[in-house]
């Protein structure tokens, strides 16, 4: 098979939404300091701040209100004066799907008409929500199909923490007003790992993970969250800083010259750039290890001569490799690895003292696997040539 290859990842700006003018603020993605200071600009006592912002936080985070009106404990006025300024608003449901194996796929409609997808994939014991931080993505990786859809644009703060919000709807997982957690936490982990690249759009990330991790809302520990980057290098130190989550590498190569196919911003930032940078990591952040996703591509990046090279690259990086059998997708230009070679491959790299698990496919059927993330409607409208060709490949 002719090996594909993919454009060179470009340097983008993307142009941030513009927001219509005089419209009610949406309270939903503002980090604390954010929402006070608007909440004083629409006429809070500067007094009242403080404690006006902690009731709302908990009305919105902890009970998933959206209505002022229910917000009780605040003074009949004083909501009002809030739905006057602000609204409280999370991305639509266009459609849900829910996989035979229980993984439901949300089509989401955000500002602008645009629409990006998330994905709740339920497991033993914890619950992961796949979240999107761009509207389509500018890496290519030759093997993803999002990476067959533009760039729009970046997804706002308030559009990532919406995706968690309408999860917990659909999950029916808030609790009743007055009462305190169950518990038991159904959407328990959030990776970014939907549609975009997260560090491309690290600003409106960090502050969305800010919102979610703040423990009087949603409350989900650093260690509940992995940002999966291709390797945008200049930002993995700021991501380690400035909101220290989990770091997931979508590695898949074990040589420039496939990984500059596969992922072409490698052609930016080699492997030995991307490794030296990520040795760091793990103590900046607090990590307790780096995942690296590899994913299988048969006669491309399979054998066990990769695999024995892919484990002298880490060493010393304190690591757990996932092994992801390639998600299949109209006109793609691979084919899954055959599990006997999988296994082979997760034999080495665990022989050398490195978890390998394979991960399990989720949610094929229903399009919801891991790279075949992409709006509906960029699908249905383009051929399977037309994906390739635009793909460069």
């Amino acid at each position: 098979m002719t090996a594909p290859t993919a454009p060179i990842t470009q340097d983008v700006l993307t142009i941030p939404r513009k927001l219509p003018e005089g419209g009610r603020t949406n309270i939903v993605g503002l980090t604390r300091d954010q929402l006070r200071a608007a909440l004083i600009a629409a006429g809070t006592p500067e007094k009242q701040a403080k404690m006006r912002l902690g009731q709302i936080w908990q009305w919105v985070y902890h009970w998933g209100v959206r209505d002022f009106a229910a917000m009780t404990n605040l003074a009949k006025d004083y909501r009002a004066l809030l739905a006057e300024h602000f609204e409280i608003s999370v991305p639509d449901i266009v459609t849900r799907q829910i996989s035979a194996d229980g993984t439901r796929k949300y089509l989401l409609r955000i500002a602008g008409g645009h629409e990006v997808e998330a994905v709740y994939i339920p497991e033993e014991g914890r619950g992961t929500l796949c979240v999107s931080s761009q509207v389509g993505c500018t890496l290519t990786c030759s093997f993803c199909h999002t990476g067959t859809q533009k760039l729009v644009r970046n997804l706002t703060a308030g559009e990532i923490v919406g995706q968690v919000m309408l999860a917990r709807d659909d999950l029916d997982e808030w609790p009743e007003p007055g009462e305190g957690s169950t518990g038991e936490r159904l959407v328990s982990n959030i990776v970014l790992m939907g549609m975009g690249e997260p560090l491309y759009n690290f600003d409106n990330v960090r502050d969305a993970m800010k919102v979610v991790m703040d423990g009087e809302g949603i409350a989900l520990g650093r260690r509940r969250i992995t940002l999966s980057t291709s390797g945008v290098v200049p930002e993995i130190a700021r991501c380690a800083e400035e909101i220290g989550c989990q770091l997931a590498i979508s590695f898949h190569a074990t040589t420039d010259a496939v990984r500059d196919r596969l992922v072409p911003i490698n052609k930016k930032w080699n492997i030995e750039t991307l490794l030296t940078t990520l040795r760091d990591y793990p103590k900046l952040s607090n990590s307790e290890r780096i995942t690296f996703e590899y994913v299988m591509l048969k006669d491309v990046n399979d054998s066990d001569a990769d695999a024995r090279r892919l484990v002298r690259l880490i060493a010393g990086i304190p690591a757990k490799i996932n092994l992801i059998p390639f998600n299949e997708w109209p006109g793609a230009p691979y084919e899954r690895s055959d599990w006997e070679r999988i296994e082979a491959f997760a034999d080495i790299v665990y022989k050398a003292g490195y978890a390998s698990p394979i991960r399990t496919p989720r949610g094929e059927d229903i399009m919801a696997a891991c790279g075949q993330l992409k709006s509906a409607t960029e699908r249905a409208r383009k051929p399977a040539r037309e994906i390739a060709a635009q793909a460069g490949l």
